[in-house]
Parts: C-alpha cells; structure tokens; sequence
C-alpha cells in the first residue's frame, strides 16, 4: 500500500491522503496548501532551500487541517445547563477513550493490510506501519483517520445525551472508534475494501465502487444510525411527550453559544471536505442553500423565525454534500442542499410522530442527511470528475454505485446489538431521580449555578423527577394553580 505523496517531477505537489489508494487512484486525496519547489528555487538561488521551505510548509497545512477536528467537539448548548459538564465529559471520552480504541485496534481493522475485503488485520497499535521516507515516519494519516473515527462517535453523544449512564457511554464510544466505524471505513475507503472505488483486488462494486469523498455515509450516517439505536433502546426523556403524545419541546440553555458552535462546525468542515478550493467552495454552496430553504420553509410551517433550526439547516446541507463535493458541479451542490432541507423537516416531523427524541435531531441530520448525499451522489456526479478521480472508462451520476443500505446494516449487527446487551445490564440509562437532578449534579459536578424556570418548563414537568408521563400535571403545576 502506498503511503507516499504524490509527486511531479518537476514541481512538487504536497498532498494529505484522506485514504492508502493505488498510485494511480487520487481519490480521495487532500490536497492541502500546495508549494512549488520549482517555482522558488530562483527566488532563493537554491533548490535545497526551496525543498526545505516546501517541507515546512507542508507540515504547518497538515496540522492546520488535521486539528481542524478539535473544532468539532465542543457543543453543548442544545442541552439544559444541569447536563452541560456531562456532555462536555463525554467529547473528552471521545478523543481520549475512543482515541486508544482506534490506536490499538481500530486503524488496523480499518487499513490494516491483507484484508478479506471485510476488515483489515495489520498494524495493531500502529506496530509494523510504514514509516515512508522519514526515519521519524509519517503518522499523519494515522492522525486524520483518527478524527474521522472521533467525528462519528460525537454524533452519536447528541442522540443519547441528557438519559445515558457514564459507564455505557464510555463502552459505546471504545466500541464504535474500535470496531464499528473501521470496519465500515474499510468496506469504502481501502484499497481493499469490497465496495471500494480503490479496490485493487478483484471487481470494483457496480463497476465504480462507492463514492464517498470525505464521509457523509462513512461518517455521518454511522453516526447516525448508532445513535438511533441507541436512542431507541432508551426511550425518549422524561418530559419529551406530555400525556396526549403530544411532543413538548425541551430547549438548551444558550441559542447564543448554538450559533458559536455551528460557525465553529463550518470553519471545521473545511479540514473535513478536502481537495481544492472548488470542493470548499460546493461545500458552502450546500450549506447555504439548505440554510436558507430551512428557513423559510420552517416560517411558514411554524409562523416564527428559529435561529437554532437554521443552524442545524446549516449543517445538514454540510452533511449531504461532503460524499460528492468532489464529483459533481457547483449548481448541483446547491440542489442537494435544497433537497437536505427537506429531508431534516420530514425526518424531524416522522421522529415527533414515533416518539424518537434525540436532543441534538444528530440522527435525523447526519444520519438522514447523510444516507442522501450518498444516494445524491449516485445521481449527479459528472463524468468528468469520475475520470480525474477513477481513470477512463468508470460510470457516472444516475446511480452508478453506492452502498448506504450497507452502511444500515453494518452499524445495526454492531451498534444495535451492543447497545442491547448494556440495556440488560442496567448500565445504559440513568435513573429517574437524576434526570431530575441533572447528571452533572448527581454525579459530577455543575456546570452552572442558575437555574432558570419558566410557566411552561413547570407545566410539563421539566427538571421535575415527580413528574411521570401520563399521570396529568406536574405537582409544581397543580401548586402554581391553587
């Protein structure tokens, strides 16, 4: 497998692979901030220098870009402040917990050598991985793939936040970055991967393979997906739904730092849909549209302007057009941000008629939005791009190859079942009276010492571990009353 940069003879093209593909195979390649040897050498009448300058050059873009994942992880306002240090603890398990899952086990299933086309079986706790040219090696592939594995594990903390035992999350993230998320990696970005575009090893999936650039079914809908399962294998939270099944909406405590956080998504999005800045630039474009589309299509739905719900209409335009940014046009970035839109609202108003609660609507927006931008990305990638990306000859647009169904089922076997076995040890959900309490305050400790309380928090119950779904009003309601 080739770890090596892609290199000109003449000028040096510096490249971050997302990926190990064949050499003549350049998808998904990064392609960060590029420096010509060539180009400098007469500016400084040396070409050593110039290399030199190169080479430092490249290492600044690499870690520009790979630290760009650190931007994905603090969010916690969507939440009610009593749980907000809880959910900020389990952004650091992710990095830190998942983080040695995946070192120890998880690259290896994910890129390991010699696979079956199911799952790789080398470089266990990195041991025998290439070093390339550098006696130091090069891990930075090892460090990208890494915050694509703590990208998806964070999803699935939004779907399960505000109900779930320290102890479960804890297992479930080790679980996800080490087991279920490289082996789904491995299916569609190794070199050897049965539906991988860059399979070198007998036949190419629909003779394309699947194009996912920069992962909205790899990483967005296996986040998703396990986070469904786990959300549904804990019931919604107290509160969610009053005693007609109607759902009752629980708001976080700052819309402020929401909005902080999405710019803060946006900015770190440009690290995760690599390329050119024509990638970047569709990427926007997605995003924008179905910001805008969520917007007015939210007004005339509910009759008010939402800045939280223009946020996640934001990033599930994101989410969509990070599989085909590379392979489609600018205008068809824009429809498949339109159309993301409308697979949030209809999703978000098929979870409210389910009973499905998922605080963050994370499985709704990475996991729907998702699975679209991968079948969106079967219709429209144009041919021209396929030939750049996979060589002469390989199909485009109109359903040319994709795999979300195989996404679904690999995540279902592995997340499903293990978030089953937790449930029947009593380790997954918390207990009634610390949803009351908050997680922070029975366990940890606040985050915030204000609480603030409204006629309707009182009225269905919030915060209040007395109050049971089904039974009428809350005893606050019926003292506020007398």
């Amino acid at each position: 497998m080739d770890m090596q940069m892609k290199r000109n003879e003449n000028v040096k093209l510096l490249t971050i692979p997302l990926s190990m593909w064949r050499n003549d195979f350049q998808f998904p390649s990064y392609s960060s901030l590029s420096c010509s040897a060539n180009h400098l050498a007469p500016l400084f009448n040396d070409t050593a220098a110039a290399n030199y300058l190169c080479a430092q050059f490249d290492s600044i873009s690499k870690g520009l870009a790979d630290t760009t994942y650190f931007l994905f992880s603090p969010c916690s306002a969507p939440a009610p402040a009593k749980n907000t240090m809880n959910i900020m603890l389990t952004k650091v398990l992710d990095a830190a917990a998942g983080g040695l899952s995946y070192y120890l086990f998880g690259f290896a299933f994910a890129f390991g050598a010699l696979s079956n086309g199911f799952i790789g079986r080398h470089f266990f706790g990195l041991r025998d991985f290439p070093m390339g040219a550098s006696p130091s090696g090069d891990y930075s592939f090892f460090l990208y793939q890494w915050a694509f594995a703590i990208a998806a594990a964070g999803i699935t903390s939004g779907t399960i936040a505000e109900r779930t035992q320290f102890v479960a999350y804890l297992i479930y993230s080790s679980f996800l970055t080490g087991l279920v998320y490289p082996i789904v990696s491995h299916w569609f970005w190794s070199s050897d991967g049965w539906a991988s575009a860059a399979r070198s090893n007998g036949n190419v999936l629909f003779g394309s393979g699947v194009i996912d650039f920069a992962g909205s079914g790899v990483v967005h809908m296996v986040g998703g997906i396990a986070g469904m399962w786990g959300a549904l294998i804990e019931g919604p939270r107290i509160g969610r739904f009053d005693r007609t099944d109607r759902s009752v909406a629980l708001r976080g405590h700052s819309a402020s730092l929401v909005v902080l956080g999405s710019f803060l998504l946006w900015f770190g999005w440009y690290g995760f849909n690599p390329g050119s800045f024509i990638t970047i630039a569709k990427g926007i474009m997605g995003g924008q549209l179905s910001r805008r589309h969520w917007l007015g299509a939210l007004r005339l739905l509910v009759g008010h302007w939402n800045a939280i719900d223009v946020c996640n209409g934001l990033l599930d335009g994101f989410a969509a057009i990070t599989s085909g940014c590379a392979v489609v046009e600018p205008w068809a970035a824009i429809v498949c941000g339109f159309e993301a839109a409308w697979v949030l609202i209809g999703l978000n108003k098929l979870a409210a008629k389910v009973e499905y609660d998922d605080p963050l609507e994370a499985a709704q927006l990475h996991g729907g939005c998702g699975a679209w931008g991968v079948f969106f990305t079967r219709l429209f990638a144009k041919r021209v791009y396929m030939e750049e990306i996979c060589g002469v000859g390989r199909p485009f647009g109109a359903l040319m190859g994709g795999a979300g169904d195989s996404d679904i089922g690999g995540v279902r076997v592995g997340h499903g079942d293990h978030g089953g076995v937790v449930q029947k040890m009593n380790l997954l959900r918390i207990s009634r009276d610390e949803i009351g309490e908050g997680i922070v305050l029975s366990t940890l400790v606040a985050a915030f010492t204000v609480t603030t309380w409204t006629r309707r928090s009182i009225e269905h119950g919030r915060g209040n571990p007395n109050w049971r779904r089904g039974t009428g009003r809350s005893k606050n309601m019926m003292k506020l009353e007398k």
